[in-house]
């Protein structure tokens, strides 16, 4: 049996060292499994979030297309497409957009942080927030349940946004009873997740503090590495391995021999700039092949366009029956199939249903769950488990006692449910007074739902 493994790049901006070491690389080695069914596609849907610079993206998707092809990538081994070339896609995200709770989405990391810093500036809380910002994480849903993807590779500070897909497949799948979308789980590579740029900070697009991946050739990319900041410590002082910026690039890319030599000579007290030209040469030594491919590729765009549609059509051959099939469960169906299916016994009424647990396991290993209402609205989180057995037994505590057996502590963003004087689960955040009560309304709802069911 394979596993389906989805990522993408949005399409802005160069492709720098941590694309290449967080997405593109892990991604490529795991499409050459015989065990993997990889997808790759250029996330130029997103792109439109952050620019409205059309030549940018335009080139960009050229830029990100040929970087993923000269990093390895067989178009013919997996399905390598563009976003927009999707129509599903759109049509998908719609789907997911009427059944997702907004305060799910008030609690995405990006929008909370846009309200952060307007209101640290004395502005409106949405100033300049878009829609399109707000409802990122349900438009990256539909990129991942589009396709039945069972692990996305992403870093760390996009597991919340996997955790959010899985969290509107999920409730899509209960209302509709029916399992119509895999519920994904994030991929991450512990040590190189996440690199740091030029001034220590997570290298990012945003902070304008990236290391090119091929633009610029050689050149840009030595004089790039000359620039990350490092300490006052002299040539002859130790180095602290683990809190350089140095090591964690080397790391990246060294075999295990060659990263503890660099500790090393760290530690033994090589001066940075001699230290810079080690991780610029063994940077170099895994980019210039790339490199090579990467400039031939640019200097052909019709083969790359060729591959890409290709791509699209082996992508839409999962996509359309896929949404077919949920046009059908919503009642979007032609009209002769309606007749049909008016003629069968109906299905159990969304009254008939009841509040849910749901298990899972989380990033590190520990079991946890989720209880969700009738409607799908997620209500509790758990705290982790070493032992699936003690999540599965306070689950049963929760359905036997209902909401009289549970103590439930009001905090400033939540809820904190308390058993036997034990923090036990924890509500999802609340944005003021009238959600917090009507929160708590629901859960009381739903635990006694379950303790009379039980």
């Amino acid at each position: 049996m394979q596993t389906r493994v989805l990522t993408g790049i949005t399409t802005t901006g160069t492709p720098h060292l941590g694309n290449y070491v967080g997405a593109i690389r892990p991604a490529i080695e795991a499409s050459r499994r015989d065990d993997v069914d990889a997808f790759f596609f250029m996330a130029d849907y997103h792109a439109l979030i952050k620019s409205e610079d059309a030549q940018r993206i335009e080139r960009s998707r050229l830029e990100i297309a040929a970087s993923w092809l000269a990093a390895g990538l067989d178009p013919q081994r997996v399905t390598f497409y563009r976003q927009s070339d999707i129509p599903e896609i759109p049509e998908l995200t719609w789907f997911l957009t009427c059944i997702t709770a907004k305060g799910m989405l008030n609690r995405a990391h990006a929008y909370k942080a846009a309200v952060d810093r307007n209101t640290e500036t004395g502005e409106d809380a949405d100033a300049g927030i878009t829609a399109g910002l707000y409802m990122y994480p349900v438009l990256m849903a539909a990129d991942i349940l589009a396709f039945d993807a069972h692990k996305v590779p992403v870093g760390r500070d996009q597991i919340q946004h996997i955790e959010m897909a899985r969290d509107i497949g999920q409730r899509f799948n209960h209302l509709h009873g029916h399992e119509f979308f895999v519920l994904p789980e994030a991929l991450i590579e512990e040590h190189v997740a996440t690199l740091p740029g030029l001034d220590g900070r997570k290298m990012s697009k945003s902070y304008d503090n990236t290391i090119p991946l091929f633009a610029g050739g050689t050149k840009q990319l030595r004089e790039a590495i000359m620039r990350i900041v490092t300490d006052s410590r002299l040539p002859g002082e130790p180095k602290d391995p683990d809190s350089c910026a140095l090591f964690t690039i080397f790391r990246a890319f060294a075999s295990e021999a060659e990263t503890l030599a660099f500790r090393q000579a760290l530690l033994d007290g090589i001066g940075w700039g001699d230290a810079k030209h080690v991780l610029y040469e063994r940077i170099e030594a895994d980019v210039a092949p790339m490199r090579e491919r990467y400039e031939a590729f640019m200097a052909d765009p019709a083969a790359i366009e060729t591959i890409l549609q290709q791509g699209a059509r082996k992508a839409r051959a999962i996509a359309t029956p896929k949404i077919a099939a949920l046009r059908d469960a919503l009642g979007l169906r032609s009209a002769s199939t309606a007749a049909a299916v008016a003629r069968q016994p109906k299905a159990a009424s969304r009254q008939d249903k009841m509040p849910r647990f749901a298990s899972f396991r989380d990033v590190d290993g520990n079991f946890r769950f989720r209880l969700f209402s009738a409607e799908g609205e997620e209500l509790l989180l758990s705290i982790p488990f070493a032992d699936p057995k003690a999540a599965g037994a306070l689950q049963k505590r929760l359905k036997t006692l209902g909401a009289a057996g549970a103590v439930l502590q009001i905090q400033p963003q939540g809820m904190i449910l308390e058993l036997d004087g034990e923090h036990a689960a924890s509500t999802p955040d609340y944005r003021d007074e009238q959600s917090r009560d009507q929160a708590l309304v629901q859960l009381r709802q739903a635990l006694d739902q379950l303790a009379a069911q039980d």
